[in-house]
């Protein structure tokens, strides 16, 4: 089979196209033919080493999100079955080798796939679409409910920003000018151009802040936090001097780490076919174009997901 297999740590040139031997099905698992994957973050985290072997070291095929067809089910699979469309984030934190023409998973880290959307659309959603969900779980946002989302455009961001309005929120989200059109679009109710002002000066009163960005913006969300609030961190997990302040001003502050999650999968896919949650595509690169898609990402620019054509 074809796959991108990264032999050491390094810029997205480390991505490379091989022919390698498909891997095998332990029990609990089916065999997935794969017809897109999509690219995420915690990806060219990993392959420039600034992750360091947290997840592994190479050589390693890149990559979890997945949707694709059933070519075979072992036993303790449930009622998967060859034939059925499927999507899913495997084994996360392990590795996945979702960069892929096949790939192995356990049959409880996939569901089927929302019905009236594309495969790329479908591979675009698993990660990013279950860390919004388990954030606002973990939160139990409810319907009023003030929610801030950091990069609000991005992968994580844009399908926040949809459930927290399915749920009955009011979204505030972060973003520069250029986008505040594609905010509204998603159910933004209060863009804020980070780059034209400090958004803890525009964002008061919040219930949740969800930040995809890291650094400074944790410490900074604080002032915009109700005490009794949340602070959920995605990205660059929490200090102990954010810790402390979260504490002194009366705000819960939770690092966020993505689970797999088979029933997550399928309340993503009824949000799909409801509606009410769409997986904006910014960028389909082929599979051998792999590290273009990284180069994409790193920019900081991608408007939704970025997804690799795996099929064909």
């Amino acid at each position: 089979m074809r796959a991108i297999r990264v032999d050491h740590f390094g810029e997205p040139n480390v991505l490379r196209l091989v022919e390698t031997q498909p891997p095998q099905m332990a029990p609990g698992e089916v065999l997935v033919r794969v017809a897109a994957a999509g690219v995420n973050p915690v990806d060219w985290a990993i392959r420039s080493g600034a992750a360091g072997e947290r997840y592994g070291s190479p050589p390693y095929i890149p990559g979890w999100d997945i949707a694709g067809v059933i070519e075979a089910a072992g036993p303790g699979t449930g009622s998967f079955e060859p034939g059925d469309r499927v999507y899913g984030m495997p084994r996360f934190p392990a590795m996945a080798s979702a960069y892929a023409e096949q790939v192995t998973a356990p049959a409880a880290h996939l569901a089927a796939a929302p019905a009236h959307i594309s495969d790329t659309d479908a591979a675009g959603l698993p990660l990013a679409g279950l860390t919004a969900l388990q954030a606002l779980d973990l939160a139990g946002v409810v319907s009023g409910q003030r929610v801030l989302v950091h990069a609000a455009a991005g992968g994580v961001g844009h399908l926040a920003v949809q459930l927290a309005k399915a749920r009955g929120a009011y979204v505030l989200g972060t973003a520069r000018a250029g986008k505040h059109e594609f905010l509204r679009d998603l159910g933004v109710d209060e863009p804020i151009d980070y780059a034209a002002v400090a958004f803890e000066d525009v964002a008061k009163d919040v219930d949740l802040v969800i930040d995809a960005v890291g650094g400074e913006y944790g410490e900074r969300s604080l002032a915009a936090i109700r005490p009794g609030g949340m602070l959920i961190v995605i990205r660059g997990g929490i200090s102990a001097e954010l810790a402390a302040a979260a504490s002194a001003a009366g705000v819960r502050a939770e690092n966020h780490f993505v689970q797999p999650d088979g029933p997550g999968l399928t309340r993503l896919a009824e949000f799909v076919e409801a509606g009410q949650l769409t997986v904006v595509i910014d960028q389909l690169f082929p599979l051998a174009r792999a590290a273009d898609a990284h180069r994409r990402g790193e920019t900081g620019r991608a408007q939704g997901k970025i997804v690799l054509s795996v099929a064909g």
